[in-house]
């Protein structure tokens, strides 16, 4: 979690900034107030930072006194044990191993001297953004040293991981695309968890889609159909493969922010596997990794909520109100853009109406060093919870980015539902009128079906252009007699 942190406090300015900048040309920030000297200043300060905290966890040893003290139990508990680790990270690593009934497990032991030397980094950490806030004061990351002594603990608790995860499992149980891997409680303790071994590739390996046949898009069933079957899919962008499973992932956690408030904070590749089900053949999300989860209160989720519900119809006026109310003050404009990842421009505009352009991208590249104080500022404002939601969205945007996806309309689409659901269930849950909770579910189920039409002519449209596209592949690639 250290590392995380401290990789946090480095790149969040320019990977925030990056993903939601308001352009030079809207009216609240004029790029000219802020020279090449300040920036440069600043950026120079973050990467000496960066350097000095990473170079003092190289004394973290990675050989493993757990499993060393496991070699002694490894014939009893089980009936092979591969001793070169699948992954290893800064906490731990993991370890393929069969039970003696021939269940296949993971085993995630914890690195000696982590907990002793956790200690010695927050300090270390406190200190350096203690000097930086002296020489800099206009960076202010005191936020971060406060987030990783509390979630640090949490971190290092290995049966904490394992109840999250069978919590998320339990929650997100509707959704059969997901996998999370049962936990092996007779075996666990807080530094060593035992887990089903769950094999697949990391969500962003487009190669490993195409190797194992991974079926993650219904263009394949309509390309099968035509003229030219499987050598028209064969002449499908790689883009196509991806597009189900990033709407699966938008799905995932607009579920987890919006309706339970319970988010996986660590989606990045590594935890984030893709495989065919064993079954059924279908692609299937595998998330691992359950240490970090962010616990939203309910007034923040509502206003959550209901600031997406208004970036998405663009209503500015409620824009602006629960902006404010998640405290980015003046600075609303520049917050939602760091949500949305796009201008202030396309935000005006409607984030699910104007696609993205490759000129707005570049222009939001060029201009995100401009911006680095507010950014900073607003961090050292908006709620704790927040910090991690706007990491968690950076990470599937990551995601998003090596798929080759961008969030659509009909990604959009899902998180108004969600929202719409989350909204309607805290309204009847705070009426005893039988007459008024009747009301809001009749007022729920017709959002729905409007947003349900909404997708279904987007559908239509997006179909029509879809067979001719495949019409032209097959014209231009007619499959051998």
């Amino acid at each position: 979690m250290a590392r995380k942190a401290l990789k946090l406090a480095s790149w969040t300015s320019m990977a925030l900034a990056a993903s939601g900048i308001y352009l030079y040309s809207n009216k609240y920030l004029d790029p000219n107030d802020f020279g090449a000297v300040r920036v440069g200043r600043a950026v120079a300060t973050t990467a000496v930072i960066s350097y000095d905290y990473l170079t003092s966890l190289k004394s973290v040893p990675y050989g493993s006194e757990e499993y060393l003290q496991l070699r002694s139990k490894i014939h009893d508990l089980f009936q092979s044990f591969d001793d070169t680790p699948l992954g290893t990270a800064s906490l731990a690593q993991v370890h393929k191993a069969v039970l003696h009934d021939g269940r296949t497990v993971a085993v995630k032991v914890q690195h000696p001297k982590v907990r002793a030397q956790s200690s010695k980094d927050i300090l270390l950490m406190e200190v350096l953004v203690l000097a930086v806030k002296q020489l800099f004061p206009e960076f202010e990351f005191m936020w971060l040293v406060d987030e990783a002594k509390k979630n640090l603990p949490l971190e290092l608790d290995f049966l904490n991981e394992g109840r999250n995860a069978e919590k998320v499992s339990q929650m997100l149980k509707h959704f059969d695309f997901l996998k999370v891997p049962r936990i092996h409680w007779d075996l666990s303790t807080e530094r060593v968890l035992l887990m089903e071994f769950v094999d697949g590739g990391q969500v962003n390996d487009r190669d490993y889609m195409e190797r194992n046949k991974i079926d993650v898009n219904e263009v394949r069933s309509r390309a099968q159909g035509c003229c030219a079957g499987e050598r028209a899919w064969s002449r499908l962008p790689r883009k196509c493969l991806c597009v189900q499973i990033s709407r699966h992932l938008g799905k995932m956690y607009s579920e987890m922010i919006f309706v339970n408030g319970f988010v996986h904070c660590d989606p990045h590749p590594g935890n984030v596997l893709v495989r065919k089900h064993p079954s059924t053949g279908k692609a299937e999300i595998v998330l691992l990794d359950h240490g970090l989860y962010q616990v939203l209160t309910e007034e923040f989720r509502l206003n959550y909520c209901h600031l997406w519900q208004s970036l998405i119809w663009t209503d500015m006026k409620r824009v602006k109100e629960y902006s404010q109310r998640l405290g980015a003050g003046d600075l609303y404009p520049l917050f939602a853009c760091m949500l949305t990842a796009r201008s202030w421009d396309s935000v005006n505009r409607g984030i699910s109406q104007a696609p993205v352009t490759a000129t707005e991208d570049l222009e939001i590249r060029n201009n995100a060093a401009n911006y680095l104080p507010q950014i900073s500022h607003l961090l050292n404002h908006v709620p704790r919870q927040m910090l991690l939601i706007l990491k968690t969205n950076d990470l599937l945007r990551g995601i998003e980015a090596a798929l080759g996806t961008r969030a659509s309309a009909s990604s959009f689409l899902n998180m108004s539902r969600c929202c719409i659901r989350a909204l309607a269930e805290h309204k009847k849950k705070n009426t005893c009128s039988f007459f008024r909770r009747t009301q809001i579910s009749f007022s729920e189920a017709f959002n729905l079906w409007q947003i349900n039409l909404h997708e279904l002519i987007l559908r239509v449209k997006g179909l029509k252009l879809a067979n001719r596209v495949l019409a032209l592949i097959c014209w231009l690639f007619p499959a051998p007699l």
